[in-house]
């Protein structure tokens, strides 16, 4: 099938969502940790446009954006599959995934504000996370599609993990046990499988970083 390459960064939650993806379907690669501070010739060379990771190199040929290296994952090693076969749950995954790429820059938001433009962050996140409980998830099903990882659960599965971190970086708490009971389940249920559990950023290493990189981004607003 070819050599396999993640270039990534270890604090990186759309990073995460690759990695999970080769280690759930007991894909072999090498990862390389790149310094987003000083990226190396061979990341700007295979991402010229954005310059940023992941980016997956797979027989030699690059593939950029965290959940198009997902499917294209998917689609080559079609073991595990983390797309349902039926078109329609086909499209309904993908509509949740496009929902969440979306939306999911009220999350940076509450990374990068302040006073009122924090609090607007806050309520567009907690919309964010309402949709996602009350339309997204099942009391009847341990993950988005069933009893296994789909591709829903590991666009959102990235943010979530960070998304913690941050409420414990700005002091305020978004996921409430009594507000969000189906998230809870799921996040329980997620962090148990083993590909997951077992590639999960250091919480206690993340904190100081995120609380330097929100400093930085707050003087620089």
């Amino acid at each position: 099938m070819g050599e396999v390459k993640l270039y990534g960064a270890w604090a990186s939650p759309f990073s995460r969502r690759v990695l999970w993806t080769l280690k759930l379907k007991g894909i072999p690669f090498e990862y390389i940790e790149e310094d987003i501070h000083n990226k190396s010739p061979q990341l700007l060379k295979y991402n010229p446009v954005h310059k940023k990771v992941p980016v997956l190199v797979h027989a030699g040929k690059p593939i950029c954006e965290s959940m198009i290296i997902v499917e294209y994952i998917d689609e080559i090693w079609p073991q595990n599959s983390l797309l349902p076969a039926d078109p329609f749950q086909k499209a309904q995954a993908r509509f949740w995934v496009k929902y969440i790429e979306d939306k999911s820059s009220a999350f940076g938001a509450l990374f990068r504000s302040n006073g009122e433009k924090l609090q607007k962050a806050i309520e567009d996140s907690l919309e964010l996370l309402k949709v996602v409980e009350d339309q997204c998830l099942s009391d009847e099903k341990k993950f988005h599609g069933g009893d296994n990882i789909n591709i829903v659960d590991i666009a959102f599965g990235a943010l979530i993990h960070w998304l913690e971190i941050m409420e414990e970086v700005i002091e305020v708490k978004l996921l409430e046990d009594d507000k969000f009971p189906r998230l809870r389940s799921w996040i329980t249920n997620f962090r148990e499988v083993t590909a997951i559990s077992e590639n999960l950023p250091d919480s206690e290493k993340l904190l100081p970083t995120f609380k330097y990189l929100r400093q930085q981004a707050l003087a620089s607003a």
